[in-house]
């Protein structure tokens, strides 16, 4: 922001905060692509005010994924002030995995950002492999992971747990083989 511009005003932040909300919940719920009116329409706004923040799909879609990232990824530092290293970890890859599974309804807009460069690409992988560093070199210096573990490693065992987890699998299955990822990663 320059020193000529203000900030915006505490209604506008609002309204920015309740269309992320909004399209975040529209985007993981749906199916298929999600009008952008439904989405200023359940913030509670006008498409006009959804347009004045988010002036394409593109950008809103940026915007939800990129804000969601953000919580994931911070989650693992608030997760280790409150938890032993491994069940910070239990709960990460809980988080983690929600985050993946609500991309549903955004993927084809993301997938399509990105080849075309009207999104930028994103640092998702460096990312989330360094949330998983974090947690895992906590949990090597307690004692409650290895400390042999690569994060690159847990990383491409969460993917293919989530690769394996189609729409029609269970929560219970998804668990099951978390806990079976967590239990990879802890001492032998």
């Amino acid at each position: 922001m320059s020193a000529t511009e203000r900030p915006p005003r505490a209604d506008a932040r609002r309204n920015r905060e309740k269309l992320l909300a909004a399209a975040s919940t529209a985007f993981a719920a749906a199916e298929t692509t999600v009008s952008l009116e439904a989405v200023a329409r359940e913030a509670g706004v006008g498409i006009g005010t959804l347009y004045r923040h988010f002036p394409t799909r593109e950008v809103l879609v940026e915007a939800v994924y990129s804000a969601e990232l953000d919580d994931v990824v911070a989650h693992a530092t608030s997760l280790l002030a409150e938890h032993p290293s491994d069940v910070a970890l239990r709960a990460w890859m809980c988080r983690y995995a929600a985050f993946v599974a609500t991309k549903r309804g955004m993927f084809d807009t993301l997938s399509a950002g990105w080849t075309s460069g009207s999104i930028s690409p994103p640092t998702t992988r460096e990312r989330i492999t360094g949330a998983l560093v974090e947690i895992l070199d906590a949990g090597a210096r307690d004692g409650s992971l290895r400390a042999d573990v690569e994060a690159d490693d847990v990383l491409a065992m969460l993917l293919g747990v989530f690769y394996s987890a189609t729409a029609g699998n269970s929560t219970e299955r998804i668990e099951r083989l978390l806990d079976l990822v967590l239990d990879a990663v802890r001492p032998r």
